[in-house]
């Protein structure tokens, strides 16, 4: 079985692999957890090192559990948490410092000065993005001032920057390979999306060194090839990567305009398929690239919810009121409604369309009847009403109304909650039966860049529906829920 491909998605909280057969099923799937490292408030930090590590144990494990030698992995795909901000020493591979990742707002104060002196203006048009803590570029800047002799060191070309992706790909390809893609680039602030090329004037203002950036290609085709790397034989071409929420787009299908997906990971994540012109983002949503392939991009419209299913670990791991995040669903249930609780999970600010990264996460409407199964159904109801203000600020920016919704990530397998999410939206969420979609985009990316599939109307023939979920809400009940939602949102 040699046209196996392994996907490995490296996530905020963990990295995953898979295997993926040419028919489209995940062969095997597995998760390690990693270190969270909070060094201060607001600041979320990885040990590089706790990446590759698991990394390397969760793709020999896949291998392992998919029942093939590692000699048929024909391919390997990336998908990356897309902010986080590395910088290594090119001689040794080795981090000089931990990641900062995308959570991490330790930036905020460098965002908004720049915004006072008038850039933000500028930043929008050449990248689709704000000048916001979530991106790259001031993360990159923060290293470079703070991390002793770096920016001398970055200026003679000792040392590398990039996202996720990048430090994996130097990693696989023994160093050979100092490469990003273009949705990864898109996140950094650096990147113009319009020219897809490193923006000079945009490195000169964040006193990036040109020299440190990564080569930008295509999301699909062949970046390099492994070599040295534990448990994988030498020469299997990497010929997929993408970020993570864009890989989930493509793992989806959604190769149409107007089409549109959710992912409820760490984050919650909405993409919509705006095709192959940049359209500015309204309502607090930005402008991303999508993926590029044999000279065509297509762009995207985000909207970005910076805790979701991170909201249920917080339950599990800060409440101690789970013994494991799957209880959730099950204890949400035993109730029929939240009480009148309230909770908005802005433990790590406001994404958009907010956009205020010095919010805090508020719980509401407390009594001396509320048990943990209120707080439980109420985390659920805010991962939904979150994304309520994401959809709309999406639709404005595409001036039209989104009839479905794709749902995918670790928590779409929760139907109180899919079916909670269908009721706010009031529009159809369709699950996928492989919800993994991140690396199932990653594999269907890596699989075109070596021939496995020939277009992307074969991804989409391989791509199967497993339930939808069908709203059941009056549009006066939405509107009813939506601003008591709001209301909650505005004491964050």
């Amino acid at each position: 079985m040699a046209n196996c491909i392994l996907a490995i998605d490296q996530g905020t909280t963990g990295s995953a692999a898979a295997v993926m057969d040419e028919s489209g099923s995940l062969m095997s799937k597995v998760k390690r957890e990693y270190r969270q490292i909070f060094p201060r408030p607001g600041w979320v930090e990885h040990d590089p090192e706790d990446i590759w590590r698991t990394v390397l144990e969760t793709a020999a494990w896949a291998i392992r559990e998919a029942g093939i030698p590692a000699s048929d992995v024909a391919a390997i795909g990336i998908t990356n948490q897309r902010e986080t901000t590395l910088i290594w020493d090119k001689r040794t591979g080795a981090g000089v410092h931990n990641a900062i990742v995308w959570q991490d707002r330790r930036t905020a104060g460098l965002c908004e000065s720049l915004k006072k002196a008038g850039h933000e203006r500028r930043v929008r048009e050449r990248t689709g993005l704000l000048l916001d803590p979530y991106f790259s570029g001031t993360k990159v800047r923060w290293l470079l001032d703070h991390v002793g002799g770096l920016r001398e060191r970055a200026k003679s070309g000792a040392v590398a920057f990039g996202t996720v992706d990048s430090f994996l790909l130097w990693r696989l390809s023994g160093g050979a390979i100092h490469a990003t893609d273009v949705s990864n680039a898109s996140r950094t602030m650096l990147f113009d999306i319009h020219a897809l090329a490193w923006d000079k004037g945009l490195c000169e203002l964040l006193r990036v060194p040109p020299r440190i950036l990564p080569e930008v290609r295509p999301s699909i085709g062949v970046f390099g090839r492994t070599k040295g790397v534990p448990g994988l034989p030498d020469g299997i071409p990497i010929s997929g990567i993408a970020g993570d929420q864009q890989a989930a787009l493509f793992g989806q299908a959604c190769f149409d305009v107007g089409e549109a997906k959710c992912t409820f990971g760490t984050g919650s994540f909405l993409l919509l398929n705006i095709g192959p012109r940049p359209r500015s983002g309204r309502a607090g949503c930005v402008t991303t690239v999508a993926w590029q392939w044999e000279g065509r991009t297509t762009y995207a419209l985000e909207g970005s919810a910076f805790i979701c299913g991170a909201a249920v670990q917080w339950l599990r791991d800060g409440l101690g009121i789970l013994g494991s995040s799957g209880e959730v669903e099950t204890l949400a249930r035993s109730v029929p409604d939240s009480g009148g609780v309230q909770f908005v999970p802005a433990l790590t600010g406001l994404g958009a369309p907010y956009w205020r990264p010095e919010a805090r996460g508020i719980i509401t409407g407390l009594t001396r009847g509320t048990s943990r199964a209120h707080l439980a159904r109420a985390a659920l109801e805010g991962m939904a009403m979150q994304n309520v203000d994401l959809l709309l600020a999406m639709e404005r920016g595409l001036d039209r109304r989104i009839k479905c919704l794709k749902v995918d990530g670790g928590a779409a397998a929760d139907d109180l909650l899919m079916q909670m999410q269908a009721d706010s939206l009031g529009v159809r969420c369709v699950r996928p039966r492989v919800i993994e979609t991140t690396s199932a985009g990653a594999a269907f990316m890596a699989g075109l860049g070596v021939g496995i599939w020939k277009r992307p109307e074969d991804v989409r023939r391989v791509w199967k529906r497993d339930k939808e979920f069908v709203p059941a809400t009056t549009a006066k009940q939405r509107s009813e829920r939506l601003r008591r939602w709001r209301d909650a949102v505005a004491r964050a």
